[in-house]
């Protein structure tokens, strides 16, 4: 065999790094789900006996378990003691569903992606879409477990108070929609954050509709309630003006008709009203977006959100990586005159939309 050039070195070095990533994705599934990074985390260090013996677990399993994330940097080894831990930084990611930075979550959406091959590559052929809910369950759970953790985080403390005048109309009392809430983490974090304030939820999802009545049940939450409506024909409210305040969590890009949807926010708000939508951070132009995070970002918008978009009437596609300029482009095109970046993260910006 000719000796690899380094170009061609480093490049096998990137392929092999990512097989190792996807073939760990469902380990990473396994641990989260039978609380093995959480408990490593919390009583570590420990053998592979002791976690088993701890998360009533088969030791052998857990042995080759740990070997996998010893050698993907997910959990410390040490030769000396022969047992396992996690450093903070590894718990934030794996352990601590409440961390800004829990990642866990998004192994289930990439895992979900990988039942879903037949169909992209039919559509690829055809040019027809993908229903959102046409795919396997672990991409709404992955959804919810992957974007909870960011919302929980800056949600209130953060993306609201950027919006002018919004925080004190919800402390005050104020109405609410929530435009594609899905299992509806969003809406239940403001709606425990503002009691005076009454909340509604809409997704044209039944299923996650479902789910997010079920959550707000067992929280004992009276000022929320789920329908289900697409973002092109959910209910104004028609004893009122209109809301006070609607928000949009990372579901525009998804949607077929986003100018359809602007239109009906617009025609839902009150005059003073505002528009928070939250998107996936990207630049305008593809170079600003060729990072590990646009990677991501462009990997679940091939084969989730362009194919989502497309499935449904109106069949525009912005994908997730639309950027500030074209998000703005369809914003205005329902009625709104005023669009600004509000905040941002490295996994979204914040943008808030007025008449």
């Amino acid at each position: 065999m000719e000796t690899l050039t380094p170009e061609l070195e480093a490049l096998v070095g990137k392929v092999i790094t990512d097989l190792g990533g996807t073939s760990n994705a469902l380990l990473v599934i396994i641990g989260d789900r039978l609380g093995l990074y959480e408990t490593l985390a919390k009583i570590g260090p420990l053998t592979p006996a002791e976690l088993a013996a701890h998360t009533s677990t088969t030791e052998r399993y857990i042995r080759e378990w740990l070997c996998a994330q010893a050698a993907s940097g997910y959990v410390e080894y040490d030769a000396a003691t022969e047992q396992f831990s996690m450093t903070p930084e590894q718990a934030m990611l794996f352990a601590d569903e409440n961390s800004p930075l829990y990642m866990a979550g998004g192994f289930f959406s990439a895992a979900s992606l990988m039942r879903s091959d037949e169909e992209l590559a039919e559509a690829f052929r055809t040019g027809e879409g993908i229903a959102w809910g046409d795919h396997h369950e672990c991409l709404f759970c992955g959804t919810e477990k992957f974007f909870r953790p960011s919302y929980a985080n800056h949600l209130v403390q953060d993306w609201i108070p950027a919006i002018n005048g919004v925080q004190e109309k919800l402390e005050r009392g104020a109405a609410v929609a929530d435009i594609g809430c899905g299992h509806g983490c969003s809406t239940l974090i403001m709606a425990r954050a503002y009691p005076n304030s009454e909340f509604v939820g809409f997704d044209a999802h039944e299923p996650s509709i479902r789910r997010a009545s079920q959550l707000a049940a067992e929280e004992g939450l009276s000022n929320v309630r789920f329908e289900v409506a697409t973002a092109q024909d959910f209910p104004r409210r028609l004893d009122a003006e209109g809301y006070d305040f609607i928000a949009t969590f990372d579901a525009l890009h998804d949607m077929g008709d986003p100018r359809g949807a602007a239109r009906r926010v617009r025609q839902s708000l009150k005059r003073d009203g505002k528009w928070m939508l939250i998107e996936p951070a990207a630049g305008d132009r593809l170079e600003e977006n060729l990072h590990p995070v646009g990677r991501v970002y462009y990997a679940f918008s091939t084969a989730v959100c362009v194919p989502s978009a497309l499935s449904q009437e109106g069949g525009e596609s912005l994908g997730a990586q639309a950027g500030p300029s074209r998000l703005t482009d369809v914003i205005t095109s329902g009625g709104f005159s005023k669009v600004r970046v509000a905040e941002k993260t490295p996994f979204n910006i914040v943008l808030e939309a007025a008449v």
